[in-house]
């Protein structure tokens, strides 16, 4: 494999994890947003939406 390739693959693969964080913290905001509102409905559909994502 070239360098640029390598290189590539790696931008790639940090862009990837970056955006996998952000779907993480952003999942765990709506959760806490859902608990503090007490919305047990919502909470549920995290919970799968995190499960789904092997993001919990």
């Amino acid at each position: 494999m070239s360098i640029m390739n390598k290189n590539r693959q790696q931008i790639l693969t940090e862009a990837a994890i970056a955006h996998r964080e952000t779907l993480r913290k952003n999942l765990q905001h709506r959760l806490e947003v859902a608990r503090a509102q007490g919305n047990e409905k919502l909470i549920r559909q995290l919970e799968a939406e995190a499960a789904y994502l092997h993001l919990k």
